[in-house]
């Protein structure tokens, strides 16, 4: 029998447009913010048919940095009301939480 031959996608080290339509925004609350600076680690809001391949490399290639893990949540739109006559719905998202190896950041503030 002949030996089978090993396919190995290699990832370049350049960012490309796909890196950045794949992450939309970074998620900026008071918990994010002190999970950033206290574990490093970060989340994002992503696009809906991303998955955690795609999102582990575009971090990795925009940022410079390396990604540990990524987890994956589908956030569900929700009702809004304001008062009793104006209602309506808040949209859904996915969100991504990046976490980073230690000792590595992301500066979301740069000036």
């Amino acid at each position: 029998m002949a030996k089978k031959k090993e396919v190995v996608a290699e990832v370049s080290s350049k960012t490309t447009i796909n890196d950045f339509d794949c992450i939309i925004e970074p998620i900026i609350t008071e918990k994010s913010m002190t999970q950033s600076q206290e574990h490093s680690i970060f989340a994002f809001k992503v696009k809906k048919d991303a998955n955690k391949i795609e999102i582990r490399n575009a971090i990795s290639r925009i940022f410079n940095v390396h990604v540990e893990s990524v987890r994956v949540i589908n956030v569900l739109a929700k009702k809004s009301s304001r008062g009793s006559r104006y209602k309506g719905t808040l949209p859904g998202y996915k969100k991504a939480i990046v976490t980073l190896k230690e000792g590595e950041t992301i500066n979301l503030f740069a000036e």
